[in-house]
């Protein structure tokens, strides 16, 4: 078994559940969290869309809120303004083009406004169950203290994972890792005897 597949390997059984922790109630509302996601920890996100989703669920449920109720119920949210703003333009165009369902394609969620690569892999994983690899912060991160990437941009990040992690455990790495940054190696303190690959690690703390 390669270093990289034991990685994988151990990640995978420690995680008992490599899935997103946004809360959502539909492929939209999950479009949506996405976008409110940016630059803001999921904890937050939850916050708000725990109240937000109670009421508003649908594209219509958006645009007849409108962009200024939008942005107030949004405002605890790093960027909201931008945030609000997309959230608005993208569900227009979900319901003039898409019937107010969301694509299942990277090409087109990317055209949808406040969508870029890394949303769009997300969003392709999670709903339509494609072995797409999302690079954010923390998979930017520990893929380079592990030594599974050397890259300096999150694009050339993802295209190393792409190509190195095992067809396995490709639906799932962007959730491992992410988690495993999340809980474990820590941007500024990471808790390395809480840590599964510490034998395996190119980190020194």
């Amino acid at each position: 078994m390669s270093r990289t597949e034991e990685i994988c390997r151990r990640l995978y059984t420690s995680i008992k559940k490599p899935q997103t922790e946004l809360n959502y109630g539909s492929d939209y509302m999950f479009l949506v969290a996405v976008v409110l996601s940016a630059q803001t920890t999921d904890v937050q996100v939850n916050k708000v869309t725990s109240e937000l989703f109670k009421k508003y669920k649908t594209v219509d449920d958006i645009l007849n809120l409108g962009l200024e109720q939008l942005t107030q119920k949004i405002r605890s949210i790093g960027l909201y303004k931008n945030k609000a703003k997309h959230i608005i333009e993208l569900s227009k165009i979900l319901k003039l083009k898409f019937n107010s369902r969301v694509p299942n394609s990277r090409e087109t969620l990317e055209a949808l406004p406040g969508v870029g690569r890394k949303t769009a892999n997300v969003v392709m994983n999670t709903l339509f169950n494609m072995p797409t690899i999302a690079v954010d912060t923390h998979v930017f991160r520990i893929a380079r203290r592990l030594g599974l990437s050397s890259g300096n941009t999150p694009l050339k990040v993802e295209m190393d994972l792409e190509k190195n992690i095992p067809t396995f455990y490709k639906k799932n790495i962007s959730n491992l890792l992410v988690l495993h940054g999340r809980y474990i190696c820590k941007a500024k303190k990471p808790d390395c005897s809480q840590c599964v690959l510490t034998d395996l690690c190119e980190f020194v703390p």
